[in-house]
């Protein structure tokens, strides 16, 4: 799939076929992530791939909105190191959304669904994943198989629309 193609098709997938998502797609996740820009070369994260099913079922009740990993082949999980001050909160969580478009670009490359979510309670996330107290829990991803539809590009989005959007020399 051309970039603009995947650009045009990406989704959020909440809902998986059955069908595992292969090792070696997972790794071309996670790598487009690890490839991601980050400020000063930072690279602040950390990943942690997913794939046994009672594990995905426990992440799914860490916030109300996560409740799709249940049912995902895998998920990759976004780890940050608690941020020291309020600025860096701010350019760790910009870097990750980068890492975190990147691997949804990727996954919608390789016709693989995606569906984000945050993370609501971070003691109970920790101790699913073991990750030390001095990390967040930024972000989980679900991936997989979509169940529905295969991932096309969308004609019509449902997005605002351009011209209200985009301004131009100013507001």
């Amino acid at each position: 799939m051309e970039t603009w193609d995947a650009i045009r098709a990406r989704r959020n997938v909440r809902q998986y076929t059955p069908e595992p998502v292969a090792d070696a797609d997972l790794e071309r996740i996670a790598e487009a992530g690890w490839r991601a820009p980050s400020a000063k070369n930072r690279q602040p994260w950390d990943f942690i791939i997913v794939t046994d099913s009672a594990q995905l079922q426990e992440l799914s009740t860490v916030w109300m909105g996560a409740g799709h990993l249940a049912g995902a082949a895998a998920a990759i999980v976004l780890v940050i190191p608690v941020p020291p001050d309020e600025r860096r909160k701010l350019i760790d969580q910009y870097d990750i959304g980068q890492a975190t478009m990147a691997m949804m670009l990727a996954a919608t490359d390789l016709g693989i669904g995606t569906g984000h979510s945050s993370v609501g309670d971070q003691e109970k996330a920790r101790a699913i994943l073991g990750v030390p107290d001095d990390h967040l829990v930024a972000y989980l991803l679900g991936v997989g198989h979509p169940a529905d539809r295969p991932l096309t590009p969308i004609r019509k989005p449902n997005r605002r629309p351009f011209d209200e959007v985009v301004h131009r020399g100013r507001w």
